[in-house]
């Protein structure tokens, strides 16, 4: 792949948790290089508060977060994305949209902290730990020499971020 600035679009189910806070961590993260968006394909009414104060607490910035439809993303007249991650094990088996430019597509599941029961404590922490993973994730993609892998060699490196471990 060539140098230049990469479009980024990571997709889960609802849009409201994990593929939000990926959209903010590269965005913040990404040096300029990235530009990551978010989306899904049953989008909630708005992001996970939990999420938006978790990237709050962090100083990543907020503005501008919204859950979105995936369609977004398959017009002609949207960013032609380079990546497509899927953070979410039923967005993986989704049928999913054309994407304009054919980018590379890999999963990273990370579970759904929106699913985690128990105390409020408790229910903060799997939004922490879906955070890790994918700040984990996202810093090891960071620091890949995009550039000078060939197509088959990247897809590797990609699929085995997405096969680290959720812990530390």
């Amino acid at each position: 792949m060539s140098e230049h600035d990469y479009n980024v679009l990571f997709l889960c189910n609802h849009n409201a948790a994990r593929s939000i806070m990926a959209e903010a961590i590269l965005n913040a993260s990404g040096r300029g290089r990235f530009h990551a968006y978010s989306g899904g394909c049953h989008p909630t009414s708005a992001p996970h508060p939990m999420a938006l104060e978790l990237l709050e607490r962090l100083d990543i910035p907020t503005t501008g977060l919204r859950s979105k439809s995936w369609d977004e993303f398959a017009t002609p007249d949207a960013p032609q994305m380079d990546f497509i991650f899927t953070v979410c094990d039923r967005a993986a088996g989704e049928t999913c949209p054309v994407w304009p430019g054919a980018p590379m597509t890999i999963h990273w599941g990370i579970p759904d902290p929106k699913a985690a029961e128990g105390t409020e404590a408790e229910r903060r922490l799997a939004f922490s730990d879906a955070y890790r993973m994918l700040n984990n994730r996202i810093s090891l993609y960071l620091n890949l020499p995009i550039s000078s892998l060939d197509e088959m060699s990247l897809r590797h490196k990609l699929e085995e971020i997405g096969a680290t471990p959720d812990h530390d």
